[in-house]
């Protein structure tokens, strides 16, 4: 069983020299991921609900420092050699897709092949607007964005045409060291989620979600890659128990069981003088013992 660190790139771990000093260390304690979120704005006031908290409100002010997740894991993968590196979760629609491709390469080649995509279509509809993307239609945009972007990976003059993008013959390099592509893990919990995880996923990351909500939500994804014509079996499964949920080995036996293959550990440091000795404590509570499930 793999353990994940979640978050750089966000308040305290925005900062340059806490990025580094998280990065090394969870990747010397044995930790399998890093992960690093996405907002491009965040908003004074929203009707939007975060799914993830019972008030539907960030736990954090709109000031808070969210750094572009990819710069933030370019930087760490310049810090570290084995760890993987993902987005957790990166707004697909919210982005220009031959710009998007561009940079998951960029990542995955400074990397040596270790980033993995982490996706996603938001739930912060003052977001999107802000970026003059249209709230509805969103996942039908990122699918759309992702077939165009396989595209750009893989084919050495691609050109696409469709309802959200278009491009005439390009060339797109460099191409990802991972092939065809890095892994696409698609977050989310609803259902047209677990069906975009199914269809064009290599993984899941499920957030707030209990064991018996993996199991189930684990055996709707096999079975619409099923039914897609895809291997059930290559996939790579993540989950957190939330915010508040504490972690215990006990629940990560849990998680094991209904089919996870890795917990991310939330944490949100305040003392950067306390970085380096949480994270051990971490390992040896967490990541020594899962490894041996």
């Amino acid at each position: 069983m793999q353990i994940g660190f979640f978050p750089i790139g966000m308040g305290l771990t925005a900062e340059p020299e806490v990025i580094a000093l998280i990065a090394r260390t969870v990747e010397q304690t044995g930790f399998h991921c890093l992960w690093a979120p996405e907002h491009v704005v965040l908003v004074d006031q929203y009707v939007s609900k975060l799914p993830y908290t019972t008030d539907g409100r960030l736990p954090m002010p709109p000031t808070f420092d969210f750094l572009d997740p990819f710069t933030a894991l370019s930087f760490a993968a310049a810090h570290t050699k084995t760890i993987r590196l993902s987005t957790g979760i990166c707004l697909v629609p919210e982005h220009n897709p031959v710009v998007l491709a561009k940079e998951v390469a960029s990542v995955d080649k400074l990397s040596g092949g270790r980033f993995d995509f982490g996706i996603g279509i938001g739930w912060l509809a003052e977001e999107a607007r802000a970026v003059g993307v249209p709230w509805e239609r969103r996942g039908e945009r990122a699918l759309e964005y992702i077939k165009a972007m396989k595209l750009l990976w893989t084919e050495e003059n691609p050109e696409f045409q469709g309802e959200f993008c278009s491009f005439s013959p390009v060339r797109s390099y460099p191409k990802p060291v991972q092939k065809p592509y890095p892994p696409i893990i698609v977050g989310g919990e609803s259902g047209p989620a677990l069906k975009r995880a199914g269809e064009i996923g290599d993984g899941w990351y499920g957030m707030n979600v209990t064991p018996e909500e993996v199991k189930t939500k684990i055996a709707r994804i096999r079975q619409y890659a099923q039914e897609a014509g895809r291997d059930p079996e290559k996939f790579h499964f993540t989950v957190s128990p939330g915010l508040t949920v504490p972690l215990t080995l006990d629940l990560i036996k849990q998680y094991r069981d209904a089919g996870a293959h890795q917990i991310a550990l939330h944490w949100f440091p305040d003392d950067r003088k306390a970085v380096a000795g949480k994270i051990e404590q971490f390992a040896e509570t967490f990541v020594v013992p899962a490894a041996r499930l």
